[in-house]
């Protein structure tokens, strides 16, 4: 495996479980994670993992701006990947 897949697994799994932190903490009414905490990891390569994870947990999902964004910051990952990929 290349790093950069290495980086993409590792990311994504952080964004899973930062979701599942936050979460975590919103039940028990203790310190939070920031949203633009949250949407930082997901531009960084993590948003599959914090989309897989907010809907998982079932966090989030009542905002608009993490429903379409998170899964938007995906797709438009995905697009960039598939663009610059070598051919063959």
């Amino acid at each position: 495996m290349t790093i950069a897949v290495i980086y993409w697994i590792v990311i994504n799994l952080i964004g899973f479980a930062v979701m599942g932190a936050d979460k975590k903490r919103a039940i028990r009414g203790a310190w939070r994670i920031s949203e633009a905490s949250l949407f930082f990891t997901a531009l960084i390569g993590g948003a599959l993992g914090c989309t897989l994870g907010m809907y998982h947990f079932r966090h989030k999902t009542r905002h608009w701006y993490f429903r379409l964004g998170m899964p938007g910051i995906f797709m438009a990952q995905a697009a960039i990947f598939f663009l610059l990929r070598k051919p063959g």
